[in-house]
This record gives C-alpha cells, sequence and structure tokens, in this order.
C-alpha cells in the first residue's frame, strides 16, 4: 500500500463516530467520541452519560479487527489525525486526575514516602497554568499528553494510569523485531534480536543478532535510559520495561514516540558490524477480553498491567498470528474444541492463555505449563483447564511458567493456587484507603445491588473519621471458599518461574504460592513486578455512583472526553502467611533462586532455563495419593495406595473417620453407612507434616 492510501485508511479509522457515549476499549480501536463541551456547562448531563453507557457499548467484530489490523500505517501519517481535545476538556482531564489520585488511589502515601513524588501538586500547578491559557496559547496537545503520562508515570505504579483518548486508544507503534537480554558465562550483558515480523529482511540481521547501540546509544544505557521514563516499582521492572518499550508502544498508556525512526547498530548474523534505520510504524491492536468500565463482578475483580496486557496483545498480533487465528481475533477466547499451536504443545481451549507440553532436561521429563495472562472472563474455566492439562503432563514435576504475565482476573489466579498444595488458601486481603469519596462508594454499595459487593469494607470505612485510621480492614477479593471448592489435583512437586515482568493479579498469584509454601520461585530477575493491587477505572469508578439507578446528581465524576480514561490502584493487596499484612505493590515477590537468562534461552525454546528447572523439581520427593472407591449396600470401600506418604486421615462430608499408619503396601478400608453423593477426603502425612491431599465424591 504507498503512503497516500496509508494516510486516508488511517484518517478513516480516526474518524468514525458512535452514537453512544463512552466505548469499550474494543470500540474505541475505530471510533471518535462527540467532543465533550465545556465541563460547567454540561456536567450533569456528563454524570447522566456515564450510567447509561454500558447499556450502549459495541464490540468490534472479528472481520472488522482483521480489516483494522492490516492498515499499518507510518507513525507521522498516524498523528496527523491527532490533536482535538480543547482547552476546557483539557482542564476537565486534570480535574478529574486531580480527584482520583487524591481520593481513590490506595498507594499515594507509600509512593510519596518511596519515591520522593508529589504527583498532587503537580497536576495543581498544571491546572493554574491552564487559567492563563487561551485556545490560541496552549501547548500542543502532544506535549499535554506528556505532561499528563508523566504524572501518572512518576509514582511508578504500573496500575495508575493517564490512557490517551481517540485516536491513540486501541492503537500500537512498533519496530518489526523484538529485543532480549541475556547474559554470557562471564555475567556480561548482550541484546539479541529474537523475534521479527514476517517477511522482514535486513543486512545479515534476524534472530540472533547482537544490537551494539540504539540511536548512537550504547544499547545497556538506552534501556535504563527509557526505563526511567515508564518507570516500573524497582530496578529490575524499570529496566524490563524499558527494554520491552524500545520496540513496542501502546499509544493508549503510553506517549508516541520523539523520533519518527530509529538507527540501529548491531552486530550481523556473519559478524560483521552493521546500521540499519528503521521507522516507526502504528497499526491496531487486538481487543482486550474484559471492558474494565462494566459495573459487574469481573472489572471490579481486575488486578491487570495494562500496558503488559497491551503489549502481550500486541506480541500475537505481530508475530504469533497463528494464536489469533484460532482465537478467531478475540483475544482470550475459549474454544469448544482443544487446539494445539505447535506440534509438540498440548491441545487447549485456552490456546491464548496456556501452553502445555513436555519437556525433556538431564535431570528428567517434567510437564512445563505456560500462563501468558490471567485476564479471562471464567476463572472457574480458567482453572479447570490447568487442572486438564496439568493431569495430562508427567506427574513427577511440574513448571508453572507466569514470564511477561501481567495479570487479569483476581479469581483466576487465587482459585488455580490450591490446585498445587494440600494447605488451605488464604485469599490475599486487599485495603481501601479512607477517604469520604471512598466511603460514599461503599455506602451505595455495601448490599450488593449492582454486582459488586462492598459491604465487608464499608463498616471500617464508615468508622475511620473517628479512629483515624488510614486504611479500611483488610478482605479478600476473592472468596475463600472458590479458592479451595476442589484442592488438591496434583501432587508432584513444582517451580515457579517468575520475571520482572510478572505484576498484579499475577504478582498476586505469586505472592499466594510463596506463602502458602506451593513450591520453589525460579526468577530470571531479582524480583517481580511489584504490583500489588486491585485496578478500577474512571468509567467503573463513575457508574458506581450512578448505578443503580437513579443517579447520584452530585456525584464529582464527570465524563471524560474523546474516550479518554484513566485507571487508579483502587485496593491495595496484602501478604499472608509469614509476611502477613506486607503490602505487596513496591515489594514484590523474590525468588527462592535465580537463573540469569542465556543465548540458548533466547534462540532455543529456554533450553538452560527449563534444565535448571529440571533440576530443582529433580531435587524434590515426588508424591502419590491414588484413592479407588466401590460401594456394597451402604459400605464403601477405600483402597489407598500411595507414594512419600506414610499416614492417611480419611474424612467423610468433613468428619473425621479414620487415621492409618501406611507402611508402603496399598491399604483398604471400609466405611459404613455412607450415601453416594457423600465427600471423600484423604489427608497424606510424611513424618507428621501435611503433604497431600485428595477429594472425591463417593
Amino acid at each position: 500500500m504507498k503512503g497516500t492510501g496509508k494516510k486516508t485508511a488511517a484518517k478513516t479509522a480516526a474518524a468514525k463516530k458512535t452514537a453512544a457515549g463512552r466505548k469499550t476499549a474494543a470500540s474505541r480501536t475505530t471510533a471518535r467520541q462527540e467532543p465533550a463541551k465545556t465541563a460547567t456547562a454540561t456536567k450533569r448531563a456528563a454524570r447522566k452519560s456515564i450510567a447509561s453507557t454500558t447499556a450502549n457499548r459495541r464490540t468490534t467484530t472479528t472481520t472488522e479487527a482483521a480489516a483494522a489490523q492490516a492498515a499499518v500505517v507510518p507513525l507521522p501519517d498516524f498523528l496527523e489525525s491527532a490533536g482535538t481535545l480543547t482547552l476546557d476538556q483539557r482542564k476537565l482531564l486534570v480535574d478529574q486526575a486531580l480527584l482520583l489520585l487524591g481520593e481513590n488511589y490506595a498507594h499515594l502515601p507509600l509512593k510519596v514516602a518511596m519515591h520522593a513524588v508529589n504527583p498532587l501538586q503537580r497536576l495543581r500547578v498544571m491546572r493554574a497554568h491552564m487559567e492563563r491559557q487561551t485556545t490560541d496559547t496552549m501547548e500542543p496537545e502532544w506535549i499535554f499528553h506528556r505532561a499528563m503520562s508523566s504524572i501518572f508515570h512518576s509514582v511508578r505504579d504500573l496500575h495508575t494510569n493517564y490512557l490517551l483518548p481517540v485516536p491513540f486508544a486501541g492503537k500500537i507503534a512498533f519496530l518489526p523485531f523484538m529485543i532480549e537480554k541475556c547474559y554470557d558465562a562471564a555475567g556480561a550483558e548482550h541484546y539479541l534480536i529474537t523475534q521479527t515480523i514476517t517477511g522482514y529482511q535486513a543486512p545479515q540481521f534476524g534472530k540472533g543478532a547482537e544490537v551494539t547501540h540504539w540511536n548512537g546509544t550504547p544499547i545497556a544505557r538506552a534501556v535504563a535510559l527509557n526505563g526511567a521514563v515508564f518507570a516500573g516499582s524497582n530496578d529490575a521492572a524499570n529496566l524490563a520495561r524499558g527494554l520491552e518499550s524500545l520496540t513496542l508502544r501502546p499509544l493508549v498508556i503510553q506517549a508516541p514516540p520523539d523520533e519518527d525512526w530509529v538507527t540501529l547498530t548491531y552486530t550481523g548474523l556473519d559478524g560483521s558490524t552493521q546500521e540499519l534505520r528503521e521507522q516507526w510504524k502504528v497499526t491496531t491492536n487486538l481487543p482486550p477480553m474484559t471492558d474494565l468500565d462494566a459495573v459487574n463482578a469481573i472489572s471490579a475483580s481486575m488486578g491487570l498491567d495494562l500496558d503488559s496486557d497491551e503489549k502481550a496483545r500486541a506480541k500475537k498480533t505481530l508475530y504469533v498470528r497463528d494464536v489469533v487465528d484460532l482465537e478467531g481475533g478475540q483475544s482470550s477466547a475459549e474454544l469448544r474444541t482443544p487446539a494445539a499451536v505447535s506440534g509438540a504443545d498440548l491441545p487447549t481451549t485456552m490456546p491464548g492463555v496456556f501452553r502445555a507440553r513436555e519437556v525433556v532436561t538431564p535431570s528428567g521429563t517434567f510437564g512445563h505449563l505456560r500462563i501468558f495472562t490471567f485476564s479471562v472472563q471464567d476463572p472457574v474455566a480458567f482453572r479447570d483447564e490447568f487442572v486438564r492439562l496439568a493431569a495430562m503432563l508427567p506427574q513427577n514435576g511440574l513448571i508453572v511458567d507466569v514470564r511477561d504475565n501481567g495479570g487479569g482476573h483476581i479469581y483466576a489466579s487465587e482459585f488455580t493456587l490450591q490446585t498445587m498444595t494440600p494447605r488451605h488458601i488464604d485469599p490475599e486481603p486487599v485495603q481501601f484507603i479512607s477517604t469520604p469519596l471512598n466511603l460514599r462508594i461503599c455506602r451505595r454499595h455495601k448490599d450488593n445491588p449492582a454486582g459488586i459487593d462492598l459491604g465487608p469494607w464499608f463498616d471500617s470505612l464508615d468508622l475511620a473519621t473517628e479512629t483515624g485510621a488510614a486504611y479500611s480492614a483488610s478482605k479478600p477479593i476473592t472468596p475463600e471458599d472458590g479458592a479451595n471448592d476442589i484442592g488438591q489435583t496434583y501432587f508432584g512437586p513444582v517451580v515457579l518461574i517468575t520475571d520482572a515482568r510478572v505484576y498484579s493479579a499475577t504478582d498476586i498469584f505469586a505472592a499466594g504460592f510463596a506463602d502458602h509454601a506451593i513450591g520453589t520461585i525460579l526468577g530470571v530477575d531479582d524480583n517481580t513486578g511489584a504490583g500489588g493491587a486491585n485496578v478500577w477505572t474512571h468509567g467503573l469508578l463513575a457508574s458506581l455512583l450512578n448505578e443503580p439507578p437513579p443517579p447520584d446528581e452530585t456525584s464529582p465524576y464527570v465524563a471524560l472526553p474523546n474516550g479518554a480514561n484513566m485507571r487508579v490502584a483502587i485496593r491495595r493487596t496484602l501478604r499472608v502467611g509469614a509476611l502477613s499484612g506486607t503490602p505487596v505493590e513496591d515489594l514484590g515477590v523474590k525468588p527462592t533462586e535465580t537463573h540469569r537468562m542465556t543465548q540458548a534461552d533466547l534462540l532455543e525454546g529456554n533450553v538452560d532455563l527449563l534444565n535448571k528447572a529440571g533440576s530443582l523439581l529433580a531435587a524434590k520427593p515426588v508424591r502419590r495419593l491414588d484413592l479407588t472407591t466401590t460401594f456394597s449396600g451402604t459400605t464403601l470401600t477405600v483402597a489407598i495406595d500411595v507414594q512419600g506418604i506414610d499416614r492417611v486421615d480419611i474424612y467423610l462430608d468433613d468428619r473425621p473417620i479414620s487415621s492409618e499408619d501406611l507402611t508402603g503396601v496399598p491399604l483398604s478400608i471400609d466405611i459404613l453407612e455412607v450415601t453416594p453423593g457423600q465427600g471423600l477426603r484423604a489427608d497424606g502425612y510424611e513424618s507428621g507434616v501435611l503433604v497431600a491431599s485428595r477429594r472425591q465424591k463417593v
């Protein structure tokens, strides 16, 4: 396609409008709202428009999404369609940012203390400057967006974001290759090309070429400088974000690149020194799985790093078209029939969520189960697919790999923990910060009138004025019964692989894995991304004061112009177990073992990393607890066969029936007066320590 055609396609896509108010993230990719009028003149109408958005949403069809993804345009052409915010609309955005950060943001005291920042004062200064501006003297829109993004980035919280309006929403800026970091035997860093877009060619360029300079800057320094702009909660997260953002930027959350093109210096595949100039391009991303503005339990239970989620969908769009085709253009889609992406993988109903396969290591053959995201609609279906895949893999050891996973549905992450341990799972509790606005929201939803139950936090917030408590009581988001309803299903040892891009619900998953002593955590970085919160959008917060009807006429939330949005960490997460009460935010989850990625890892399917995980699994005991039941009248015979267990306690409907010492040979016991459908549970011990538990209906 020639340049003129690309420009026309971009402008046409940016110019589409909808009759409804705010749109879903999927519809924002191709639609533009009517610009809002001044906040003063339309405040009441804007509040009412927020209340009606859910009924007016639409979803981009697979055909439309495929057509949009095919429209790739140069960055300068795309930017010609940007820049329609009025001065009053900019003022409204600053005012609403002050509201969210000042009244809803759970981590503000921590961030001010830990990073010596003052986002509220920066917003106040910005707002004061606007009062001295006119339509003729206000700065270009890109400067406004950059200033807003900078303020939100300053708190180093990837849950708390300024989301750019159309045409940026739903778009990604990209270069046609990916760069990843590895280490040599001496510990020196190297940056290798690991992916290129199909059909892309340059002299001696491809998987394995080593990047040495970025726009003339040594690559390691360029990564660090870029990481300082897109700040994570710790140094490892900063560098990981800085590296990713060199070649891929979701424009809804990151300002467009300043440069139209980059100059890359690299060592070619033949060892020669080469230089490449490549232009930034823009295309449409895959739609998100969840409408984060909707008033329902799914959006209210999200712990999602939007940056990682956008990038994960973008990587599928650019590099993993087989998965996109299987999902029909819908992210994290659940298929009716399991399908395998490659010949070595087990078929799965969720190819964009899981990858399951056997891996052969010098220490043995083990299961490798990659979880790409927790961003799903149905957490029980997620858990059940995890259980099904794990059962098809070797039972002597399982590698659960959550690298690059930015989170999603908190229920999905915590429902899955029970399947790998005999211990009772205590979901991580969360807290609101004590403010009048949070109290107001919890009061309206304390009796769960709209499907978001905030009752557990209401009483403590109601007393906070008298007690001076900075935070509400800590209560879990995930239902405790759901986190324990099926119990352990995998009995071999488990290793969890993490990195610095692990965030949000995945940080909660890693914290729960550590707090319940499920297994060894093997990190390729020194920490996870350290994002411990439940995150809500401005749209959801506004709707909570307007739904169920009638809307609150005094709500301080005002509809944002042009599809802009904001997100805020609304409830902070605390650890359980030995670290009970410790925040996950900024501290993260440290691995028990570390592995520095090697060149072989990047170019040969993580071979050294998986070998390391295999050696850790081989050092752990393998356990087995098998139950076979038969009925004779009302007598139930239970045959018990175990490995690595010296005692089994039997329960029927949680009432103790028998405790049996085992000598290594199968054992049968009879239980009298049993009714079919009762729950049988067997708890296995070794040297007095609970090491396995199995449940089944008889």
